[in-house]
């Protein structure tokens, strides 16, 4: 009897064993959303929907019109993310000494902050670096190179 028994609870336990358990997905017509693309309120977000530089002319830290443009769409994406905080970094291109492109980097990157703060991004949500020309994007030692140069970036902090 006992032998019974014992063969009895060891074939349920192999057919448990051997048994699929996996849950299928069942087709209810319903599509499964997929998020594709960057995280919203992230680095990337910003970047894709917004933009995160505007540029310069030569000697200059006022803004153009396609600038304003980029940071008026910045200024849209930061008031639909409230919880993010974000750091302009003015640039230069590789001309013109350390001192005065560290100054007019700080200029850059201050038009920025300033354009910003006008149009309701709360300004202890946005802080301001210049790197002078010690953190150039573009290689090169021409114009189009020193073009991409000047401008100031922003990045989520």
């Amino acid at each position: 009897m006992r032998l019974k028994l014992l063969g009895a609870a060891g074939m349920a336990l192999f057919l448990a064993a051997c048994s699929d358990h996996t849950n299928k997905a069942v087709n209810t017509g319903a599509a499964t959303q997929q998020q594709t693309g960057p995280v919203p309120g992230s680095e990337a977000d910003l970047v894709a929907n917004a933009g995160d530089r505007v540029f310069f002319e030569l000697n200059q830290n006022s803004l153009s019109a396609d600038a304003k443009a980029t940071l008026d769409r910045q200024a849209a994406w930061l008031a639909k993310y409230p919880q993010v905080n974000i750091q302009i970094a003015g640039n230069c291109d590789d001309r013109g000494t350390e001192e005065y492109n560290l100054a007019l980097g700080q200029r850059r990157a201050n038009a920025a902050h300033d354009y910003l703060v006008a149009k309701g991004v709360a300004a202890s949500r946005i802080t301001t670096i210049s790197y002078g020309k010690d953190r150039p994007t573009a290689p090169g030692d021409d114009e189009a190179s020193w073009s991409q140069n000047r401008n100031a970036i922003s990045a989520v902090q």
